[in-house]
């Protein structure tokens, strides 16, 4: 009696009707990456079959050799990737293709709608690879068996792209998965053998596992097959481990085609490390740069990370113990001579050999960086601009490596027009005044806020450089990195500062400023009076020229801008109370009389326009506005 099977109909998720709908509908110019991304499918399932039978042999079922198998049939119309690799069950064909779980797959259909790239070399990066089948094929089989299973569970999944897909329980002997195409006409040129050959040449040849297709079978003298020969594969791939073979031999296009194939990135990479380390540990390191940020540097839900291969033999395609998260753009892979094969995640965070390949892996690129940073500035500036946020945050998570990474960093500063950040640390020690003891930096959440700060004023009057900072990372840099080359870092905006001996200027200027300043004190009190507990104190500055006032944070407390952007992160911020610094030369403060009826308005009015002039919102706008008006009429 046969057995009854019961065919499941099932609609796609939304985001993958999109994303069919732009691939079937939508014009491209590299189609031919469909089979990059099925063998590189099939490759990964052969690779976590090997690594899961290290544990358990049974999942091998008498067929040690792994391979992949890619059939032509021109008179079907059809193509076919087949492994014998760990295969799937009902489920998990449901999970992987049914529906898109990663965030990264939504924006690139966001910006693939929006116009801004069409190329479909970026497939790979968002795990949409499967999907590709839809650039040549009208419909799609895949029939698949997990490793382990009985033969009675494979699974049969057909679509043809119009939002719709069925799925069966089947028999199926073998194990691992096969994907067969139903070309398209306008995809008649994949139905070449020669064709195929060369893209598997081109995408795949360093694939450890042996690509086989069937060999061309011979022909008469009028190029009419001979009958009677029997079909036999061979391996059209070379199937070498390139990282394996001596640097000298590699060249700069077999590392950009295993780039690509790597991080299906079109671009060659900024950078390539390909090192062999000997000696009491044995290791090989290939590691790259790309030339542009991947798309999912920010993507807090992406999985970053350098494959791990032992002896290779591979086994975690997401070793994040071996590279920090400071360098999570970086691409690559180690080999490793010394780790046992049974390696698990536990055993990466413990062991004391993968400690020492990422020690000596963060030196190796940081070093690099460093080079490049000395002889190839406008390359550099280059990496910079892509990765420069990302790399200020190894001086919060990496203290062993900060006077490395403090070498490095780059920043905008007062003696630039644009925001380019190029100011290294060393340049800005370079140019500082004999008299000069400190690095000053203000923080704010934009280049511009930060260029405008009042605080910048008596520094611009005595040409003082200042470091302008409005990256949001750049608030736990400054309070993590707190010397350069024995000069502090201090902020214009926090605490006390001395600035006698850079001010231009003879004694007797200064005695002017000193009775000045005498002849405000009640109005200083009254204003402490009126603001009451709205600020920690009011106090004369040193700080201002053209502005009224400013707002200071004490030494140890939360800046404003520090505290605006924890509230962004959802975060809860103690709120200090700012200290108000008021400007004892300029004319407003000369003209307010303290038994005015007025002085109250002031007050809260200088108060107001020194937030404003910090960037933040005011508590009241209504209130100030009034006050304002009022004044405009006394």
């Amino acid at each position: 009696m046969s057995k009854q099977t019961t065919v499941e109909k099932h609609a796609f998720q939304a985001e993958v009707q999109q994303l069919l709908h732009l691939m079937i509908h939508s014009l491209y110019s590299n189609r031919e990456i469909f089979l990059r991304e099925l063998i590189s499918n099939a490759s990964d399932a052969c690779d976590k079959l090997r690594f899961l039978s290290l544990t358990d042999k049974a999942l091998l079922e008498d067929d040690e050799a792994l391979a992949i198998e890619v059939d032509i049939d021109e008179k079907k119309k059809t193509v076919t990737i087949r492994d014998n690799g760990i295969g799937m069950t009902h489920d998990e064909v449901m999970e992987n293709i049914g529906t898109i779980a990663r965030s990264g797959t939504r924006r690139f259909l966001e910006q693939i709608q929006q116009g801004e790239n069409s190329d479909t070399s970026l497939i790979g990066q968002f795990g949409v690879g499967f999907y590709s089948s839809f650039l040549v094929a009208k419909d799609v089989t895949l029939l698949t068996r997990k490793a382990g299973e009985p033969a009675s569970s494979g699974v049969r999944w057909t679509s043809d792209g119009s939002g719709e897909y069925t799925i069966e329980t089947v028999d199926r002997p073998e194990r691992g998965t096969e994907v067969i195409l139903t070309l398209q006409k306008e995809a008649k040129e994949f139905l070449e053998p020669h064709r195929v050959r060369g893209i598997i040449s081109r995408y795949s040849d360093h694939i450890s596992l042996p690509i086989r297709m069937l060999k061309e079978p011979e022909r008469d003298d009028k190029g009419k097959v001979i009958k009677g020969q029997t079909p036999e594969y061979e391996t059209v791939n070379k199937g070498s481990a390139l990282w394996a073979r001596p640097k000298s031999e590699v060249t700069d296009e077999e590392h950009q085609a295993f780039y690509t194939s790597l991080t299906y990135d079109p671009e060659p990479p900024a950078l390539t490390l390909h090192n062999r380390v000997e000696g009491k540990m044995e290791y090989i390191s290939l590691f790259y740069i790309p030339s542009r940020a991947p798309y999912d540097l920010w993507d807090r839900e992406q999985r970053h990370g350098i494959k791990l291969y032992v002896r290779r033999i591979f086994i975690a395609d997401d070793a994040k113990q071996i590279m920090p998260n400071y360098l999570r753009f970086v691409r690559g892979l180690v080999d490793s001579a010394d780790l046992p094969l049974n390696v698990s995640r536990e055993f990466l965070q413990q062991n004391k050999e993968i400690d020492k390949i990422r020690a000596a892996s963060v030196k190796k690129i940081l070093g690099e960086l460093k080079k490049i940073a000395a002889k190839d500035a406008d390359k550099y500036q280059s990496l910079w601009k892509e990765y420069g946020k990302v790399l200020k945050e190894g001086l919060v998570e990496d203290p062993d490596n900060q006077d490395a990474l403090s070498r490095l960093v780059r920043f905008a500063s007062t003696r630039g027009d644009g925001d380019a950040q190029t100011v290294s640390l060393e340049d800005y020690v370079g140019r500082m005044g004999e008299q000069q003891k400190a690095i000053y930096y203000v923080t704010a959440e934009s280049h511009a806020a930060a260029k405008s700060s009042p605080h910048l004023e008596v520094f611009r009057k005595n040409d003082i450089e200042v470091l302008l900072l409005s990256d949001p990372v750049d608030e736990w840099v400054v309070n993590h990195l707190s010397n350069f080359d024995d000069k502090p870092l201090k902020s214009i905006a926090r605490g006390d500062l001395d600035l006698d001996e850079l001010k231009k200027g003879d004694g007797e200027d200064r005695a002017e400023d000193d009775k000045a300043k005498e002849a405000l004190t009640p109005l200083v009190e009254k204003f402490r009076e009126v603001l009451g507990e709205r600020v920690k104190d009011v106090r004369l500055s040193d700080r201002l020229v053209d502005s009224p006032a400013c707002l200071v944070a004490d030494q140890y407390d939360l800046g404003g801008n520090m505290e605006r952007i924890l509230k962004a992160m959802g975060q809860d911020a103690p709120e200090a109370k700012p200290i108000l610094e008021i400007n004892p030369d300029h004319q407003i403060l000369r003209r307010i009389s303290v038994d005015a009826d007025t002085v109250s308005d002031w007050a809260w009015v200088l108060l107001d326009q020194a937030v404003l002039a910090e960037g933040a919102t005011l508590k009241d706008p209504a209130a100030y506005v009034a006050r304002v008006n009022r004044l405009l009429v006394a």
